[in-house]
Order: structure tokens, then sequence, then C-alpha cells
């Protein structure tokens, strides 16, 4: 097995265009050790790039989001698709979703009943057609205009796995209350304690995958909260697959989901990953 490499980039902005997906590309899920690039599902409508958006009860900020990712994303790519996952939303979201895949149908909607956000970014990251998979909060707290750090300046992402990062070098965090910070970085401390080294910052809601990577991590994925992060990383980095923490601007607004009983299980899944690995569940099978 090739030792997962764990290394941060600077916030390097990027003058490229991003287009199509070459159609000879490599497909599958490849061994351990792989090289960062791309998978590429046949077919020449396979777009470059999805944004997955998990969305619960988010009608106050999933219209503007959108907005803002419409607004951005032609000016970034060719090719690009937007997959939000209504995780069972009460209120208007999946309607307000519904009314911008009918002006856009690169948008598109998934309604799932709802089991929590890992369950909701799980089925958004395995339904993604794109080569290149990003994970995104329906907030958008960290600005569109900071996705070309995750791919560089020379257009291709240095990792399997990109990890938006509030703690590397050249990151920015505006307005989150003190509290809050302490409490996750406590959280982040007891993570690297037990189950993964190495990493500042586990639980920014923004993260790059590649399509091959996302399909070797998520079918693995058994928790379903918020700890879904830190299991990913844990199994990805089980499997080979190089992770790099990538430096962003992040603006902490509030209507935030966590609740304190959440805060809780998400403490108790740190051991639960630990058990998991125990009884092999994170095993990868080798390509034949």
């Amino acid at each position: 097995m090739v030792a997962a490499s764990i290394s941060r980039a600077a916030a390097v902005p990027s003058a490229h265009r991003y287009g199509t997906v070459a159609a000879d590309s490599h497909t599958g899920p490849g061994p351990v050790g792989y090289a960062a690039q791309p998978e590429v599902i046949t077919g020449v409508d396979t777009p470059f790039l999805s944004i997955v958006i998990p969305a619960f009860n988010e009608e106050e900020r999933i219209g503007g989001s959108l907005e803002r990712l419409r607004e951005f994303l032609p000016g970034f790519s060719d090719s690009w698709e937007i997959v939000v996952v209504d995780d069972g939303s009460r209120d208007r979201t999946a309607l307000l979703v519904e009314g911008h895949a009918r002006d856009d149908s690169r948008i598109r909607l998934i309604r799932a009943a709802h089991g929590g956000k890992g369950a909701a970014v799980r089925r958004g990251m395995l339904d993604a057609l794109g080569a290149w998979r990003f994970l995104c909060d329906a907030d958008l707290s960290m600005p569109p205009d900071n996705l070309p750090r995750f791919f560089g300046a020379e257009g291709t992402p240095a990792f399997d796995i990109s990890v938006g990062s509030r703690e590397s070098a050249g990151a920015r965090r505006m307005g989150e209350p003190w509290a809050r910070h302490v409490l996750g970085r406590v959280f982040n401390w007891t993570v690297k304690l037990a189950v993964i080294r190495g990493i500042e910052d586990t639980q920014c809601g923004f993260k790059l995958y590649s399509a091959r990577a996302a399909g070797v991590v998520f079918p693995l994925q058994r928790l379903e909260g918020f700890s879904y992060d830190v299991e990913n990383l844990f199994s990805a980095r089980k499997a080979g697959l190089s992770i790099g923490e990538v430096a962003v601007d992040w603006q902490y607004y509030p209507g935030g989901k966590v609740t304190l009983g959440a805060s809780v299980t998400a403490y108790a899944d740190i051991f639960r990953i630990r058990w998991n690995d125990l009884l092999g569940r994170y095993r990868i099978s080798p390509r034949a």
C-alpha cells in the first residue's frame, strides 16, 4: 500500500478556464496508490465539474447560493453541473431548486428522505457525473471565486482529495463566534488524537474529489451525520489516496444545523470509526 500524502496548498488563483474531459481518459476505481486524475464516465456529455450541495430546510439561502454559482461557473468552466440533494426538507428548498433547474438543465435536484447530511452528501457524490466533484455547503460560506485554488496554477488538482481549510496559511475566517471556533478546534484535536493525523480542518464543508476517489470512498461511508467527513478522510487514507489542504476564505453565517445533540453524536462517531475499522468495514479490494 502506498502511504497517503497529506500536504497543504497555498491560495493560488488560476487564470485557466476548465473545459471538457478527454473521452479516452482512464476509468475505474483504480488500485491503491493511484495518481490523482479524474475518472471519466464514458459519453461526450460528461461534465468536467460537479458541484454537490446537500440541503435541509435551506429556503432562506439556497436560491442566492445557486444564483452566485450560476454567475461564476460559466467563466470558470465550459462543462459543469450542479447537483442539489434535498434531505427531506419541510420548507420550500426543493421548489426553489426546481425553479433553477427549469431555467438551466445543468442543475439537478435529487429528492431524498431525511437521513442526515452525511447521507445526502453520499447520495450526491455517487449520483454526480463530473470528473471532479466539489462538495459545497448550501450557505456558500466559501465564495465561488475560491474554487480555482483547488485546481492550482496548472489547472489540475494536485490531490485525489483536496480539503478546503480554514486553518492553513493564507486562510481567512470571518465573523465566526469565538466559542464556536474553540469548540471546532477541540473536536479537530480529538480527531487527530483518535482517528487521523495531519489534517488541520476536517470539517470545512468544501472539498474536491476526483470521480475515482469518490467511487472508492463514498460506498464505504457508514456514518450519516456530521462526522461523515472524518470517516471519509480516514477511509481515503487507508486506500492510499492523496489528500491535501487548500486555504480558503470562509464567512460564518448564523443558522447552521449543528445542534448540541449532533455535537455529542459527532464525538461518539469518532470511536465508531475506529470500531468499524477493527471490524474490517473500510477494506478496499484492489482492482483485478
